[in-house]
């Protein structure tokens, strides 16, 4: 007899690893429609880093949030642990693939231990099963709901609603933080944590500068508290650029999960670049413009929608570098490759194709 599989299984209770990093976590969500679909009566546990639980705590699909605490270092892991090994659960979903989450998962020890195609560091030889059609080759949003395929159900029905719908209450304070902006209001995430995917603030700015003279737009600087120094030193730009310097608000570093997916929900469009926030902006239902630069929009970015990525040109494109390999003139050379005007012309395109957008506006 061989090993049980996923699609035979008929679990009491399911872990689904996956600790980070913010746009990953989001871009999973969606599979936790046809999960409960498939297993209804199964209570889902999440495993996922302490500074980014509030992306799926409260979410009406998930019943036990599990905190994996990175900054604690070695001294979390054994409480951790045990509450894994206590949980007693049927399946684990491994959607991280890597080292620690192999510890995790089999420490688990559950009959079931599912990983992808991307799995690395040795965590394939935790898992039960890899599925199939699950390599890197396919875009990320993607990759999960093929879990939904290969157990047979639908990755979505019309009932299912949003993969991330922000709370009431977090929906009230991000109104009221975004109070008197002028519409269209644009969401400007300038932050990322890799330095080759952070396009400079100044052509960011140079963008908002551009769209508050010839549309309109006001707009809010959105980020973690590491990006705190790039909030503040658009705010010293536009204030340069523009003499309408209440037609921006930096809210760097002060906002929690729950309210930055509310406010990225409020707004018209968000301009980011491959970050947290554009799948964020993507799964609340707001058209976003991102700019790639060493990533790919077609395995990196959003699934189909009102969505559009300005690309660099160069050769470096899509290469995955977390640090930039060129020094001298091309180094970080695909950052001003992408002029600001380029990305104006489609943040303007983007708003003025859309009516309700107008209609806001008005």
């Amino acid at each position: 007899m061989g090993r049980p599989k996923l699609a035979d299984a008929d679990p009491r209770s399911i872990c689904v690893l996956k600790p980070s990093a913010l746009g990953d976590v989001v871009q999973s969500l969606p599979l936790l429609a046809p999960l409960k679909r498939r297993f209804p009566a199964a209570s889902i546990a999440w495993v996922i880093r302490d500074d980014l639980a509030g992306a799926v705590r409260g979410n009406p699909r998930i019943d036990h949030v599990i905190e994996f605490r990175r900054r604690s270092g070695v001294a979390a892991w054994p409480t951790l642990l045990n509450t894994l090994q206590e949980a007693d659960f049927d399946v684990v979903l491994d959607l991280q693939g890597l080292l620690r989450t192999a510890v995790m998962g089999a420490v688990a020890a559950a009959p079931v231990r599912v990983g992808l195609e991307t799995a690395r560091e040795g965590s394939r030889l935790a898992c039960t099963e890899i599925l199939p059609g699950t390599g890197r080759d396919v875009p990320a949003w993607d990759r999960y709901l093929r879990v939904a395929d290969h157990l047979g159900v639908p990755r979505a029905l019309p009932g299912d609603g949003p993969a991330l719908a922000p709370t009431a209450a977090a929906v009230n304070e991000a109104r009221a933080l975004l109070a008197g902006l002028p519409r269209p209001l644009l969401a400007v995430a300038p932050g990322a944590v890799w330095a080759t995917k952070k396009w400079p603030p100044e052509h960011f700015a140079g963008v908002l500068a551009k769209a508050r003279r010839k549309l309109g737009a006001g707009a809010v600087i959105l980020g973690a508290e590491g990006d705190a120094e790039i909030g503040r030193r658009m705010t010293t730009m536009l204030g340069r650029m523009t003499p309408a310097a209440r037609a921006f608000r930096d809210l760097t570093g002060r906002t929690s999960l729950p309210v930055l997916a509310a406010m990225l929900a409020e707004c018209d469009l968000a301009l980011t670049n491959d970050s947290g926030p554009l799948h964020i902006a993507a799964a609340v239902g707001t058209p976003s413009v991102s700019v790639f630069t060493c990533t790919d929009p077609a395995r990196s970015g959003p699934p189909p929608g009102p969505h559009a990525s300005v690309s660099t040109g160069l050769s470096c494109a899509a290469s995955y570098k977390k640090t930039c390999p060129f020094r001298g003139e091309k180094h970080m050379a695909c950052h001003d490759e992408i002029a600001a005007a380029r990305v104006f012309a489609v943040v303007a395109d983007m708003l003025e194709s859309r009516d309700d957008v107008v209609r806001r506006a008005a």
